[in-house]
């Protein structure tokens, strides 16, 4: 099994799949390597890369809310969700007002934002996924919206500071986790990239040192340290190179096609 992070790792810097990086990775499904698409992003924010890549198969599956959610990239069925009471997102609402941060709260199909003054890192997250953007005031939302991931997002300085005062009584209930300068992405504490491929490794019967997996950013870490072979990009922050068992080359070198070839198809 390959599981691969999106941003930063599969696709290059300007967010496209490069041919030599699909020519590699249908090479390996076509092989019988399941290959697994693992990121923040939510649902809808993944598909097209699913149809792009030829993955609609019964052997390709998608990680998405970093690690909120297991999906079957082919029959869409869900294996595994990690969720988020009304209360957790109450308490987080109110915490990120109180360190004066930006937040906003997705489910499978919507983000939501009490923020009137709606973050443009909030406005760039939905662009960039495909997911529709929501104004919700706090006392709109309801238990019946089976929320999978929050998110505190602001200026790098302005999200850096705030991160320094979140109580540890939030890190011992969330999963709390950089995954760029300005998203702060706060989980179920199961809902971990690490804990997830896990889980679906387990669900597949695939040894631990059977897998794969490449990324770049700190959310990436779990994954990477779980992974017979864990693998950082050429541009990955040195927090992933340091744990890695390998580096490969950048996202804009091909760098996931190259640690595909070099060590799993050993086609290079």
């Amino acid at each position: 099994m390959v599981t691969i992070d999106i941003d930063g790792t599969l696709v290059n810097s300007e967010r496209k799949l490069t041919p030599k990086v699909k020519e590699t990775i249908k090479k390996a499904s076509d092989s019988g390597i399941d290959i697994v698409l693992t990121t923040g992003r939510p649902t809808i924010g993944v598909i097209d890369l699913v149809k792009e890549l030829e993955l609609e198969n019964d052997h390709s599956f998608i990680i998405t809310y970093n690690g909120g959610m297991i999906q079957n990239a082919g029959t869409k069925e869900v294996i595994l969700r990690h969720s988020l009471s009304l209360d957790d997102y109450q308490d987080l609402e109110l915490l990120s007002r109180k360190l004066g941060v930006h937040f906003h709260v997705q489910d499978a199909d919507t983000m939501y934002t009490a923020n009137p003054d709606i973050s443009p890192y909030t406005i760039n997250e939905a662009v960039i996924t495909g997911i529709p953007l929501q104004y919700k005031p706090v006392n709109d939302m309801t238990k019946d919206i089976e929320l999978v991931k929050a998110m505190m997002i602001d200026h790098e300085d302005i999200l850096d500071a705030a991160i320094k005062k979140i109580p540890q009584e939030f890190h011992e209930r969330f999963a709390i986790v950089k995954s760029a300068p300005y998203y702060l992405e706060i989980l179920d504490p199961k809902a971990t990239k690490g804990e997830s491929v896990k889980e679906l490794a387990a669900h597949l019967n695939i040894k631990q040192e059977e897998v794969m997996a490449i990324g770049d950013n700190e959310n990436d870490l779990s994954m990477i340290e779980y992974a017979g072979i864990g693998v950082a990009m050429g541009n990955a922050v040195d927090s992933v190179k340091s744990i890695a068992n390998k580096i490969t080359k950048t996202n804009d070198e091909d760098g996931v096609a190259y640690a595909i070839n070099e060590w799993v198809l050993n086609d290079n």
